[in-house]
């Protein structure tokens, strides 16, 4: 006979006449959610009291009462009482339950506190953000774990809390340890999702919230994503909005009103100060602010070694310290992706080489290799360099033929600062700002950018003039502030700017609706040496007409290095051949000494036409040529002609003899 059982009430005799057969069979929908018994009832061997039964029990527990209460039943009332006749059950079904009654679990209850603790998050789990956890816990720890030290000394406890900075940054993550190492009841409202499209039932949720965080005290009210509950009153799309804010001003007045003052904290975090209500960050409301912000390569080791706690690897400390300084702009949520993808470079690794490995030996040879994290850095890239990302090309310095002078420039205003920060400390000079590089069309003027960039191994954001210029006013401004927003966000970093002539043209030569050019000129003149110093960024510009540049611009402070790009000479020249005949085939009967005489006012780049040229000649001639032929180098040579007048030339010499000692 198969039965099943939804509760058991063992307490309650039962009517001795129902005590041989089930009074009606059970119906599987009314079951408790507790859990379920089968029990298989066999007529036991041998005499008794006359209840000799066996029964093999098997419970399913749901809920933490249920579990409980069975664990009882099987392992206390069948032991400590003699079996009663006719148990009683919610049904009004009746079983018989004996002191020999077995009880197998199939499937026993996960606990809640273990799978929470799973989940849990701890100070020690954080990483990089020693300075601000110390701050945050004097803040918020301490008025809600000790409430009469602040009352005895008459210190008002803070009322919120706000955290801001970057995505991924952790100001989700600090919230959830500040709850777990305080122990206190936490709510949790996510900007969005409170918002409701029926009048009023928005405000009344934040008044159940706050309610119930005044009774459950000490508590704390998280608000994530505080900017889509909260922004300007004055930009607010609609009424919902503006009323939203109102309650959440009201109910932020009303904490503590009612005896329970310190007990209830709000603590809100959010990407985008900026954009909330100025009545919301006023003393009284969110007391204090703590800025969570990008790590810097100390913060960045300290946050790798807590990821690699419990992760098979084999860095070194150097090599972890040597990842962490080339992990620029990299945030906690993007270093983890990057563990991620790392571990995944490593287990590609070992299956490619031993693909029918099984699963019992991979996890003991699978281990992350520093190369395994450079492949990784390759395809995560800093979560703020999504929008703005450049696929640098893989363009070198030995690319570039000749220029070592201009190279030496550019490594001692980008690079030094980085590689030697304490020489300049110890000389007392700040690394320059920014350095503009300026001459004759066709000399590797951008093609140095791209080897600095490739070089330095610094973020690299490429802006094109007319990208920034908007036909909206103050979107060309705002374009240039988020420009120099992200290069923030992530330092160190080079922001390149190309044709820089044709964004920061001379003030009043603009005829423009609305003098568009100067404004962006002003907004990029403050932003490069404003109030707002701006710290491991550098600025680098090519330009072709330096004379159209404003003067404001080019002053030692904003761009300190007016570096001259002039044409290649003979050694360049020579250079450059080399370059080319590396991945050309070239007939012995070539003189390259001539070709280098006769390219005498050639720049790179027609030099390197020079080249295309004949080879295309050769092909023209016989598309199974396996050489170039020194006829073909002279008929390319009459086709591609130096195309830079002698009165340019002319005109960049005088520039560079006027324009100052600033100027190499």
């Amino acid at each position: 006979m198969s039965l099943q059982l939804s509760q058991l009430s063992l307490k309650e005799p039962c009517d001795p006449t129902s005590s041989s057969t089930p009074g009606k069979p059970v119906d599987d929908r009314m079951t408790d959610r507790a859990g379920d018994i089968s029990s298989g009832v066999t007529q036991s061997p041998g005499g008794g009291s006359g209840l000799g039964l066996e029964e093999a029990t098997s419970l399913q527990c749901s809920s933490a009462s249920a579990g409980e209460g069975s664990e009882q039943l099987a392992g206390e009332e069948s032991a400590r009482e003699p079996a009663r006749p006719g148990a009683k059950c919610s049904t009004d079904t009746f079983y018989f339950i004996s002191s020999a009654t077995r009880v197998n679990f199939t499937k026993t209850r996960t606990n809640s506190r273990e799978q929470d603790s799973q989940f849990r998050v701890t100070y020690d789990m954080i990483g990089g953000l020693s300075s601000q956890l110390k701050a945050i816990r004097e803040i918020i720890e301490l008025p809600l774990k000790q409430p009469e030290l602040f009352r005895s000394y008459g210190i008002p406890a803070p009322r919120g809390v706000l955290l801001y900075g970057p995505p991924g940054t952790g100001k989700t993550m600090i919230a959830r340890a500040v709850a777990n190492e305080v122990g206190a009841y936490v709510s949790v409202i996510n900007g969005p999702e409170i918002i409701s499209k029926f009048y009023g039932e928005t405000e009344a949720r934040l008044r159940q919230i706050f309610a119930e965080a005044t009774l459950r005290h000490p508590s704390i009210i998280f608000i994530d994503e505080l900017d889509a509950l909260c922004p300007k009153r004055e930009g607010a799309q609609n009424e919902v909005e503006k009323r939203v804010v109102a309650s959440l001003l009201t109910l932020m007045d009303g904490i503590g009103s009612e005896g329970s003052e310190g007990q209830v904290l709000v603590l809100g975090a959010t990407n985008r100060p900026h954009a909330l209500d100025a009545a919301l960050r006023r003393p009284g409301r969110f007391d204090r602010e703590i800025e969570i912000g990008v790590p810097s390569a100390q913060d960045r080791l300290d946050i790798l070694q807590k990821l690699l706690r419990r992760v098979p690897h084999a860095l070194t400390r150097a090599e972890l310290l040597q990842l962490a300084n080339s992990a620029h702009g990299y945030v906690g949520a993007d270093l983890k992706a990057l563990c991620n993808e790392a571990g995944l470079c490593a287990l590609r690794r070992v299956l490619k080489k031993q693909p029918n490995l099984p699963d019992s030996k991979v996890a003991g040879l699978v281990k992350i290799t520093l190369n395994d994290f450079r492949q990784g850095m390759s395809d995560i890239r800093p979560s703020a360099m999504r929008e703005v990302a450049v696929d640098v090309p893989n363009v070198s310095w030995s690319d570039i033929g000749g220029l070592e002078n201009i190279k030496l420039k550019l490594k001692q205003a980008v690079e030094w600062p980085l590689k030697h920060p304490e020489s300049f400390t110890r000389m007392g000079v700040q690394p320059p700002k920014g350095v503009l590089l300026y001459g004759p069309p066709g000399c590797s003027k951008t093609m140095i950018a791209k080897a600095l960039a490739t070089e330095s191994g610094l973020n690299f954001l490429a802006i094109k003039g007319p990208e920034l210029m908007n036909k909206y006013v103050g979107e060309s401004e705002r374009a240039v502030r988020e420009v120099f927003r992200k290069a923030r966000a992530v330092a160190p970093s080079i922001i390149f700017f190309d044709e820089l002539d044709a964004l920061a043209v001379e003030r009043g030569s603009s005829s423009g609706a609305g003098n568009v050019a100067d404004r962006v000129l002003a907004q990029l003149l403050t932003e490069i040496d404003g109030i707002e110093q701006l710290r491991d960024v550098t600025i680098l510009a090519a330009t072709n007409r330096p004379d159209r540049i404003d003067k404001a611009l080019m002053r030692p402070g904003r761009i300190d290095r007016i570096v001259y790009v002039p044409l290649p000479d003979a050694a360049t020249r020579r250079e450059i051949f080399n370059l080319q005949f590396h991945s050309m085939p070239i007939s012995q009967d070539v003189d390259l000494d001539q070709l280098i005489l006769r390219t005498d006012t050639y720049s790179g780049a027609e030099i390197i036409a020079v080249c295309r040229e004949a080879a295309l000649l050769a092909l023209e001639e016989d598309i199974q040529a396996n050489c170039i032929m020194r006829r073909h180098f002279t008929q390319a040579l009459s086709t591609v002609t130096p195309r830079i007048p002698e009165s340019l030339r002319r005109f960049y010499e005088d520039y560079q003899e006027k324009s100052g000692l600033h100027a190499l």
